[in-house]
């Protein structure tokens, strides 16, 4: 919410990635909080397909998807 002020935006993309890429793209710095230096998910992000959890950036999604992102909190 920071970076794009809002709790839902429409992105553009055939994969995870592509998306994270159009989400870059319109607000900037995003995509480095949620994938690291290796082209990896950083491990306190989790994404959800239509409710299902997925875990690679080269998930296909199509225009009708919904992609939820959430961060994951530890600590003890």
């Amino acid at each position: 919410r920071p970076y794009t002020g809002d709790d839902e935006v429409a992105l553009s993309g055939a994969t995870l990635g592509a998306l994270l890429d159009d989400l870059e793209a319109r607000y900037p710095g995003t995509r480095f909080r949620i994938v690291d230096e290796q082209g990896r998910i950083r491990r306190h992000m989790r994404f959800f397909l239509n409710g299902e959890p997925i875990f690679d950036l080269a998930q296909a999604v199509k225009p009708a998807d919904e992609v939820a992102m959430v961060q994951a909190l530890s600590g003890g």
